[in-house]
């Protein structure tokens, strides 16, 4: 028997069938594994059978199905360990953005469009999502915008979520009528989002349980939800009105901590009825982005030296990093802090060996050498968004010139010891893990030869990172599975980019696929 199957002794047919009991039968146990069967009961794998070329079918209790799988193979769930998923959710409903080359192929995209409606601001705001301005060769500002729709209010998100431009009409709306370019940066950006009108919270509640059926189609499991407000409570909401399609674990923002604080929630603690939903981690933030050239370096960014802002800025001061920190692990609750520039990470890592307490660092984009022993040492996740690598390559190489061997350094994290969880920063770069399992693998997406191929995962490093950690489908474990058509390990980069997911389960429950019945 395989390491994968640690069997208990005994076969299904021994024991009463529980409800919604299944055996897979002739599944491939992992990625190149044997040709095994599992049986599935209560949310739990239950057995785990390598079939050791006997090629024969597993008895089945009363009222077990038994599917013939032909060969597929079996996956752990996947996860996407940061998503912002009400942002996903309306990005799919708004103005596309991404590929736009500047400024003003932006504003003629704005005209064309300002005369239909858009859902999500009820009619009122035209919103748009997923410009990136880091290689433009012309500036966003509000008097493209007002020439283009001057009546109407407009929000134009970046793609990393932290800039967001706006015209005459939406500043006046949002109380900043006076703001020079319209181009709204990092916690501003924030305050200006949370002041724009909102769809009913039924409608991007639906568009979010819609969002979950797609993510689980792609064989997501679970993700971790870094929507900015009060994640928790509206996770609380929604569970008692649905069953999301995946697990989903709500992230607490500062402006929430006493209140989870005083519930005595802790990470890991379930909300809601649905039993699909916990608490998340704190998020807190060190620093903005390589593309806003707002992240925290110890170089200076080129042509901004001797500048205010020439490093990026510092979005909460060390100390009051250690004490948010410490108040949160005093209490259960795991820090996830964001950092992105090389000197971020430093004073993040710092924090948490101040503190002593495990948790995450979130996209952990450049980092110096000295820092890479400190995750696993610390106990520190890593969690890594392979997609921006492949994104922002072309960014990364004008902003961060000479210093790219130690960015989305994937390969040197795990080589020191430190555990990877993939995320998509959803809508960043679409809620989908195989195109971060491809670009782990590849290092590009474009045709382009690799981006720093040193920094290559194998398939089979890529895709435990995708499942949080699970190697292995094992007796015991929850029953949050995916089947693919493809074997990944026999899979070229493209093919792993578009790979066909057969089915998914997640509780025990099909989620996704031919056998789902609701």
């Amino acid at each position: 028997m395989e390491d994968h199957a640690r069997a208990r002794s005994g076969s299904p047919a021994d024991e009463p069938a529980p409800e919604g009991a299944c055996v897979l039968d002739r599944v491939r146990l992992g990625a190149g594994g044997p040709l095994a069967r599992v049986r599935v009961a209560d949310g739990r794998i239950t057995h785990v059978f390598a079939e050791a070329g006997t090629g024969g079918r597993v008895a089945a209790a009363d009222g077990e199905r038994v599917l013939d799988l032909d060969g597929r193979v079996l996956l752990p769930g996947l996860w996407d360990a940061h998503v912002h998923l009400a942002e996903w959710a309306g990005a799919r409903h708004r103005l596309d953005l991404a590929g736009t080359a500047s400024a003003r192929e932006v504003a003629d995209l704005v005209r064309r469009r300002g005369g239909a409606p858009d859902e999500r601001g009820g009619g009122t705001v035209l919103f748009g999502y997923g410009f990136r301005d880091g290689l433009w060769p012309d500036a966003p500002h509000k008097r493209l915008l007002d020439a283009a729709l001057p009546d109407r209010p407009v929000a134009l998100v970046s793609a990393d979520l932290h800039a967001v431009w706006l015209n005459s009409a939406c500043l006046a709306l949002v109380g900043r009528g006076g703001h020079p370019t319209g181009l709204v940066r990092e916690t501003e950006c924030h305050e200006v989002l949370a002041a724009l009108p909102e769809a009913p919270a039924a409608v991007v509640d639906g568009w979010i349980a819609d969002a979950c059926e797609a993510a689980a189609a792609r064989g997501v499991t679970g993700v971790i939800d870094f929507q900015y407000g009060d994640t928790v409570g509206d996770w609380e909401r929604r569970s008692a009105g649905f069953r999301p399609a995946v697990r989903v674990a709500a992230a607490v923002y500062p402006s929430r901590l006493d209140a989870v604080v005083e519930r005595g929630l802790r990470t890991g603690d379930p909300v809601g009825e649905s039993g699909l939903v916990t608490a998340g981690p704190l998020k807190l933030f060190t620093d903005g982005s390589l593309n806003t050239r707002t992240a925290l370096c110890r170089d200076p960014y080129p042509g901004l030296e001797g500048t205010e802002g020439a490093h990026g800025i510092e979005e909460t001061s060390p100390r009051e990093l250690v004490r948010l920190m410490r108040r949160a692990a005093a209490h259960g609750i795991q820090p996830a802090v964001h950092a992105i520039g090389d000197h971020a990470n430093t004073v993040a890592l710092d924090a948490f060996e101040a503190v002593r307490c495990r948790g995450r660092i979130e996209h952990a984009q450049l980092l110096s050498p000295e820092d890479l022993p400190r995750f696993a040492r610390l106990g520190v996740t890593a969690g890594v968004q392979p997609r921006h690598a492949t994104d922002d390559r072309d960014v990364a190489d004008r902003h961060w010139a000479g210093r790219t061997a130690r960015a989305f350094a994937y390969a040197d994290l795990l080589a020191a010891g430190a555990r990877l969880e993939f995320g998509s920063d959803a809508p960043v770069s679409p809620l989908d893990p195989w195109l971060a399992v491809a670009s782990a693998v590849g290092r590009t997406d474009d045709g382009r030869p690799a981006w720093h191929p040193e920094q290559c995962l194998t398939v089979p490093d890529a895709l435990v990172a995708a499942a949080r950690g699970r190697r292995l489908v094992r007796v015991g474990d929850p029953a949050d599975l995916v089947l693919v058509d493809v074997d990944p390990v026999r899979a070229g980069t493209d093919t792993l980019r578009t790979m066909p997911v057969h089915a998914t389960m997640t509780d025990g429950r099909w989620t996704h696929g031919p056998y789902r019945t609701s």
